[in-house]
């Protein structure tokens, strides 16, 4: 942890207030992930933000763990969940790898609009494989920026990152993210594009036997 959660630090208030851009595709993501749910499930949000996603699913599992850098975002998600009723989240200040559940523990795990902002890709994605069980289920929702005109904003990062006004943001393409994904272990159950030029991909996957 570092510059980047003092950005989302800063950013919590304002970003737990913004609206979803698309509510229909964040419905149709919702209701995807909820068809590989099931009440007996522990579930494992990385990167959970202020926790709405977190909070829809919290219905159809039995436990979430909800950890995000950002205590302010943590805050804010601890709020909603107690104003909303919800009793089975817990939420916490951490990263995945930080996190350290046991191998083989979760049922089913999410990083949403967050694995584009971390430096180590494939050894995030072997730590989602690692902590689910056979046949667990991992959601992401990421920007594929590496083959987008997009990904000129590269050069941006190190000039507004020292000032707070941008976090990390790392490149890398659709085929590079599925290709990580499946030599990790996983099969890919859905697929599918979204945004400005299709640079949003929204993943499920399981992990094999």
């Amino acid at each position: 942890m570092g510059t980047s959660d003092k950005f989302w630090d800063r950013a919590a208030e304002k970003y737990s207030k913004k609206k979803v851009p698309d509510e229909a595709r964040y419905q149709r993501k919702l209701s995807e992930t909820q068809e590989f749910l099931t009440q007996g499930m522990h579930l494992l949000e990385f990167g959970c933000g202020t926790g709405t996603t977190a909070i829809h699913h919290s219905p159809y599992v039995h436990k979430i763990d909800a950890i995000d850098v950002s205590e302010k975002m943590i805050e804010i998600g601890r709020a909603k969940a107690e104003a909303a009723g919800v009793s089975n989240i817990t939420f916490s200040r951490s990263t995945l790898e930080a996190f350290n559940a046991s191998s083989s523990s979760l049922d089913a795990v999410l990083g949403l609009n967050v694995i584009h902002l971390v430096p180590n890709r494939k050894e995030l994605i072997a730590e989602v494989a690692r902590v689910l069980k056979i046949g667990g289920i991992f959601v992401s929702s990421t920007v594929c920026l590496g083959r987008s005109y997009f990904r000129f904003i590269k050069l941006l990062v190190p000039l507004l990152k020292p000032f707070g006004l941008m976090p990390d943001v790392f490149m890398f393409s659709e085929n590079d993210l599925v290709s990580e994904i499946k030599n990790a272990g996983f099969s890919i159950e859905r697929q599918w594009h979204y945004g400005p030029k299709n640079i949003e991909v929204f993943i499920i996957a399981r992990k094999l036997g």
